[in-house]
């Protein structure tokens, strides 16, 4: 039996993930940071139905004690590392936590690889925000990066380390270069989950309007049950490389909004509101991937469209809310 370390276990990704894993026999351990009884929050892996099927560590990426302490005593195959101050916005507000966390997180990680067991697999989850400014229209695994906001910035050292231990220690450290991926665990702080959750709660009476901000931003937008699959892929290949993950279609997030609304048989334009305040201090206009290295290499392909996405998404939020 292989056994698994997940970083971020608790969130979408992590919980997903963790399913595929089991299901493929692995034993699963999931890091754990605690600071208070609050912050552990394993609804997504009981929603998946898993929360018992999983080993959970108190470990935090902050501290590299820890995370030495459980490569010593879990000695796993394979290591995700999807741990992170994730959400883009807050990282203008909390810049250093999400260089600590994001960034020097995986370092911490890397390194306790490197110290107790070198031989383990490494994945990093890297992210289509590192690109930024885009400099090409379609972004590949050989497009410049231009990251636009702390978030980004952090997620590319951690990227850059992924690399250098590669190729300095001869480590299988691999990054997936994910473009936005959702599901109904998807997080209330993320825009299609903001929307999905607010179409919801106009369709039951529970609100009036959706407000947002920028909603001409384009996006690449893919299911996480698809990206996860990925992840494990990536892992299971001779030779470690970077990969980007992508549906190779990019949305503005107005129609994304249209999907949910004509789901809901409810008019966007009766409730759709556009507030300044949620603009942020550099936006990134346009993401679009290119996922041919991954389809030719690896095999993969997205399987779940953004319509049906956005459907299971409303879906689950109208079952929660009537619930």
């Amino acid at each position: 039996m292989k056994t698994a370390l997940i970083t971020g276990i608790t969130g979408q990704d992590g919980a997903y993930l963790a399913q595929l894993l089991l299901g493929k026999g692995y034993h699963v351990c999931g890091l754990l940071p605690r600071r208070s009884t609050s912050d552990v929050n394993l609804s997504r892996l009981e929603w998946l139905g898993i929360a018992g099927d999983v080993e959970l560590i108190d470990g935090d990426l902050q501290d590299l004690s820890s995370l030495i302490r459980i490569m010593q005593d879990k000695k796993p195959d394979e290591v995700y590392n999807l741990g992170a101050q994730s959400f883009v916005k807050t990282s203008w507000d909390q810049p250093l936590l999400t260089g600590q966390v994001t960034g020097m997180g995986a370092a911490n990680m890397l390194e306790a690889i490197r110290l107790i067991k070198p031989e383990a697999r490494f994945y990093q989850a890297s992210t289509s925000e590192m690109y930024g400014l885009i400099q090409e229209p379609k972004q590949s695994e050989t497009t410049p990066f231009y990251p636009r906001s702390p978030y980004a910035a952090a997620k590319l050292y951690a990227h850059w380390m992924t690399v250098n231990y590669r190729e300095s220690f001869d480590m299988y450290a691999c990054s997936g270069i994910l473009f936005n991926h959702e599901s109904p665990l998807r997080g209330l702080e993320f825009v299609t989950r903001k929307v999905t959750d607010g179409v919801a709660r106009i369709k039951l009476g529970l609100e009036q309007e959706l407000r947002l901000g920028n909603i001409d931003a384009k996006r690449d937008w893919g299911h996480a049950r698809d990206y996860v699959k990925a992840m494990w892929l990536m892992l299971q290949q001779d030779q470690a490389d970077d990969f980007v993950i992508a549906t190779g279609r990019t949305t503005t997030v107005r129609d994304m909004c249209r999907i949910a609304f004509e789901a809901a048989d409810l008019n966007m334009d009766d409730h759709l509101v556009i507030d300044p305040s949620f603009f942020r201090p550099a936006e990134v206009d346009v993401l679009l991937g290119n996922p041919a290295k991954a389809e030719e290499k690896l095999g993969w392909t997205p399987e779940v469209t953004l319509e049906e996405m956005i459907q299971e998404m409303l879906q689950a939020d109208l079952a929660r809310l009537q619930r």
